[in-house]
């Protein structure tokens, strides 16, 4: 899936132009590069980490995105990796809004304190046995 960002993403305002690859035999794990420099991020769903994650999108995002139904849209987070996986962290306070009838991306920065830019990824009580 190729995607656009028309402001780029905060620290990247230069990067445009993105796609979101699979990983070979990971269905969790996918990774999002510009398709203008050699940049690349790692992004997940939130929710197959954070089932209870809510995000509540502003008027001004829902039309630069030009979403008419939120069931057209996707939300992808940015890991930090750690060493490991339980060291690695899930940026929930800034997640990658993407309106997949027209492949426009945002990343919404939410502006209640609910979230950070370093959960982690893995929770001490969650079987990792399947990532």
């Amino acid at each position: 899936m190729q995607i656009i960002f028309k402001r780029g993403i905060p620290g990247f305002e230069s990067l445009k132009n993105f796609k979101i690859d699979e990983i070979k035999d990971n269905e969790k794990f996918k990774v999002m590069s510009s398709l203008d420099e050699e940049v690349s991020f790692v992004v997940v769903s939130p929710f197959d980490f954070y089932s209870e994650y809510e995000l509540n999108l502003d008027n001004e995002t829902m039309k630069d995105l030009e979403v008419k139904d939120s069931k057209d849209v996707l939300i992808f987070n940015i890991i930090t990796l750690g060493e490991t996986l339980e060291k690695s962290t899930i940026n929930l306070k800034a997640p990658i809004v993407i309106n997949i009838n027209n492949n426009l991306a945002k990343q919404y920065i939410i502006q209640y304190d609910t979230y950070d830019t370093k959960h982690p990824l893995i929770r001490r009580e969650k079987n990792v046995s399947n990532y």
